[in-house]
């Protein structure tokens, strides 16, 4: 969006009609509320910007299908500007025609026809150029369907429109419905805001007020040929004048019958002769070049002659030059309220519920109760907005923090602002800091500049966003996270979605299902938009299916890029192959299973009390898991709750889900600890609430535990090139967080595939020797890097012979032949070795049978005990890894 500027933020409000609550749709389901619909279609509006337009910003649904509209506006209109001025150059008319025939033009353009053109909605800045306010009303209410007023001001609409009466454009009794109104409308409405102009300059009031009655009585053309005339000769510019106004608005009031063929479009007027010498005072507008495309997006730019122009005065007014979405979202963090300011303007007037008591009709026909509120019909007052709060709130922001320096070595926050309270803001819970007005002002300025000069800054993106991700940026954000590039749009385009395939009933049955508690994803533009992006997906993987869960997996994507269908598409198809490689084949079992069992590992890695108890009960990750991993979660949290988990799991690598697996149900661990198999089912069937922020802190921890290796997959996405941003997700503190198996090459850790029925065998995950070496803290030649005064990270059991153990052992490592610690049944003898094994509770264990392969590893607190030993056999003498529980 573009600057505010000189601009303020107004709002207006408006009821949508009210649909019986005893009426389902075909599909057997409830009918969807008007007011839903409106604010589906309204998202649309937030894309159009124009310098003639009116900038939309948002749009709320409140109580009784109301709807607050968010929207760039003026103080000044037309209506205004005639009032003060007592006389207007006919120069000055025409600029203001053609000011509104751009914009017009542009939202013919985009399929939007105005409808509601009066003097009130031609707004004008400060430099005095045309901006037109509420071109989206007849759009946005499905022309007038969804609302039960009427779309226009009668003393404005063209004849055709008059002609068909107040006809409601959804009312089945009427027959044909009429068709929707086309540009000509808008220019016949232009023609009669001229004539107005003209009148009004030229004749003076009460002119105004026969203005219908000339409109009526008199010929239109003879009547505009006085009224120019007379305009024409005040300003000594009789001919050209006079013969151009005239053309302009004759054109534009043609036909006088409902007969519009020969009225112009918009485009038709715009090169009009009549405007030759106009034209050349306008630049032709420019469209921006998007993040995601093939064209430069700085080839347009220029720096002044005297660098010194770029330089801010003190006095500069930076919350000005931020877009108009960022300082709305900033009013709202700091206190805004919607429909408190249009309470406060008595727009929307309160009333005790006794007094709204519906009608009633006796028996006699007389009528008792209430008539029509007129609060329901459409108030036009568009309420100013005031910024006074926030800008109070933002006044001890630094002018540097609105340009940060991106090559400083520091910190970008702390060089951003000086204020402690702000710095200190950084510890503090991710729900407190994304309402800190300061903060997320910091934080979305420094987004902004980065992501402008994606992908050259890709991997600062990547550390700011270690740190979180601003709300209102997530979408742009999590695009770059995921390495999109190129011309995103024209890849998409190419995509057929419109030839019907099998899959588009399993689709249609899916969309209602997901997610249908957000207000956008449920909305019609929003099945439409999830339709279409699913059938891209699939049309475009033919090596792959869509299996139920794919639409919960697009949903995330598609809130944030509700109006970029392209890279909710491009996210996903990137997204998918990193996390969930294979896992849409039309034969997955082996893929799930293998990860699965994988998980299953996990859990018994980190807490294999857990583990014990699950597997003993007979619960095990097939039961519940198989939702949370084909779906990353999204078919069990709500969508506030994936964008902060997705955030971190967008950082880390494929391996990363299954940590947080393992948070999960450590959260559940004392509840799971206590129940047996049909209680944890019908736990897992209605999932408690879960800390979001505490699973995240958590899974990072325990990925930062686990060796890289002991998550190895057979069936993962294979490896990448070396350097990709996308392995430093967590920085250099995580020691195995820091960089993905996957992409390193395959030498790098020597780890062999196993057979599934072989991995299902072992309860625990076997490592590689390099992560043995990581894990012991000891370089390629032996040197030690572990400081004296800490202690060892690992214990490495050698269950080799003392033989073996004797030519050659890791240093460090203790021998407990097997022969000499277990039984030929399986169970622990007491040897000296345990008291040892007993002081290494809570640490990491490694058990070595060869060096070519190893075997892990559990981290625990609980005692030893002999019995869980043979009871898993977790100790074998035909295997070649080995786990040593405790």
């Amino acid at each position: 969006m573009r600057p505010l500027r000189d601009a303020q933020l107004g709002a207006f409000t408006f009821f949508a009609s009210a649909l019986p609550h005893d009426v389902c749709g075909s599909n057997g389901l409830p009918l969807t509320p008007n007011s839903i619909k409106i604010l589906g279609r309204f998202q649309l509006l937030k894309t159009i910007s124009h310098p003639r337009l009116c900038q939309y910003v948002d749009i709320s649904r409140g109580k009784h299908e109301r709807l607050v509209v968010v929207t760039e506006h003026y103080e000044s209109s037309l209506n205004d500007f005639q009032k003060q001025v007592q006389t207007v150059s006919p120069e000055r008319v025409l600029q203001i025609a053609y000011e509104a025939l751009e914009g017009l033009e542009f939202m013919n353009k985009h399929g939007m026809v105005h409808r509601a053109l009066n003097a009130q909605n031609v707004l004008m800045d400060g430099k005095g150029k045309v901006k037109l306010a509420k071109f989206g009303l007849y759009y946005m209410t499905d022309h007038g369907a969804d609302v039960d007023f009427p779309i226009g001001y009668p003393s404005y609409l063209a004849p055709e429109v008059i002609a068909q009466g107040s006809v409601h454009p959804s009312d089945p009794s009427q027959g044909e419905n009429p068709l929707p109104s086309g540009p000509k409308t808008d220019v016949w409405s232009l023609g009669v805001l001229l004539f107005e102009l003209c009148a009004v300059s030229s004749l003076k009031p009460p002119c105004l007020d026969l203005m219908n009655d000339y409109l009526i009585e008199l010929s239109v053309r003879s009547c505009i040929d006085d009224i120019v005339t007379v305009l024409a000769e005040e300003h000594g510019c009789l001919d050209a004048i006079r013969v151009s106004l005239k053309s302009i608005i004759s054109h534009c009031l043609l036909h006088w019958s409902a007969k519009t063929t020969l009225r112009p479009t918009p485009a038709e007027l715009l090169v009009d002769p009549v405007f030759e010498g106009v034209s050349c005072l306008y630049a032709p507008f420019q469209q921006p070049v998007g993040l995601f495309s093939s064209s430069l997006r700085c080839a347009h730019l220029e720096l002044p002659e005297d660098i010194s122009q770029l330089c801010k005065d003190d006095d500069e007014e930076y919350l000005g030059e931020r877009a108009i979405d960022e300082v709305y979202h900033l009013w709202c963090l700091a206190g805004g309220d919607l429909e408190k300011e249009l309470t406060n303007k008595e727009i929307i007037q309160s009333k005790p519920p006794v007094c709204t008591l519906p009608n009633f009709l006796l028996e006699d026909g007389e009528s008792f109760g209430q008539g029509r509120d007129r609060s329901f019909l459409l108030d036009d007052t568009t309420v100013t907005l005031s910024l006074c709060q926030l800008k109070n709130r933002l006044k001890d922001v630094a002018g540097e923090a609105y340009y940060p320096l991106l090559e400083d070595e520091q910190s970008s926050l702390s060089q951003s602002n000086s204020s402690n309270e702000l710095s200190c803001t950084v510890t503090l819970p991710l729900i407190i800091r994304e309402r800190d007005t300061e903060y997320q002002l910091i934080r979305i300025i420094l987004f902004d500049r980065l992501l402008k000069a994606y992908p050259y800054k890709k991997n600062l993106v990547w550390k700011e966003a270690r740190v979180d991700i601003p709300p209102l940026i997530r979408g742009l954000a999590w695009a770059a996270l995921l390495g999109v590039e190129g011309d995103i749009q024209a890849k998409y385009d190419s995509i057929d979605k419109d030839t019907p395939i099998p899959t588009d009933r399993q689709i249609e049955v899916d969309i209602p299902r997901c997610h249908q508690y957000d207000e956008l994803l449920s909305s019609p533009q929003g099945h439409r938009k999830f339709r279409r992006v699913l059938k891209a997906w699939v049309v475009s993987h033919p090596d792959l299916v869509y299996w139920q869960g794919l639409d919960s997996l697009c949903a995330p994507f598609l809130w944030l890029n509700f109006n970029n269908e392209p890279l909710a598409y491009a996210c996903m198809s990137a997204f998918i192959p990193k996390y969930l490689y294979n896992f849409f084949l039309k034969d997955n079992s082996h893929v799930i299973q293998e990860y699965l069992t994988v998980f299953s590992q996990m859990i018994a890695f980190h807490d294999p009390e857990l583990s014990n108890h699950l597997n003993e009960i007979g619960f095990i990750p097939d039961l519940y898991a198989i939702p949370w991993f084909l779906t990353m979660f999204t078919h069990v949290f709500p969508l506030h709750k994936i964008f902060h988990l997705w955030d971190t799991l967008l950082l880390g690598n494929s391996s990363f889900p299954f940590c947080i697996g393992v948070a999960i149900l450590q959260q559940l661990r004392d509840r799971l600890l206590a129940n047996g198999f049909n209680e944890c089912i019908l736990l897992f069937s209605d999932l408690p609430e879960i800390d979001i922020e505490r699973c995240v802190r958590e899974s990072i921890n325990l990925f930062c535990w686990t060796p890289k290796s002991a998550t190895y997959r057979q069936h993962a996405q294979p490896p990448k090139a070396q350097g990709d941003s996308s392995t430093n997700g967590f920085g250099k503190a995580a020691n195995y967080y820091s960089s993905d198996y996957q992409d390193m090459p395959k030498t790098d850790l020597s780890r062999e595939p196993l057979a599934l029925s072989d991995l299902k065998a072992e309860v625990s995950p076997r490592i590689s020797a390099e992560d043995l070496i990581d894990l012991c803290e000891l370089s390629v030649g032996g040197q030690t890097k572990r400081s004296k005064a800490s202690k060892p990270k690992i214990l490495a059991v050698d269950i080799r012979s003392i033989e073996d153990f004797g030519r050659g052992h890791i240093s460090g490592s203790i021998s407990i032949p097997y022969s000499t610690a277990f039984s030929p049944d399986g169970e622990l003898v007491q040897c000296p070795a345990t008291g040892t094994l007993q002081s290494f509770r809570g640490r990491v264990i490694v058990v070595i049978n060869c060096f070519d392969s190893i075997r892990v590893i559990f981290r625990s607190s609980t005692d030893l005990h002999s019995k869980s030993y043979g009871n898993h056999g977790l100790f074998n003498q035909t295997g070649v890894q080995f786990v040593f529980p405790h």
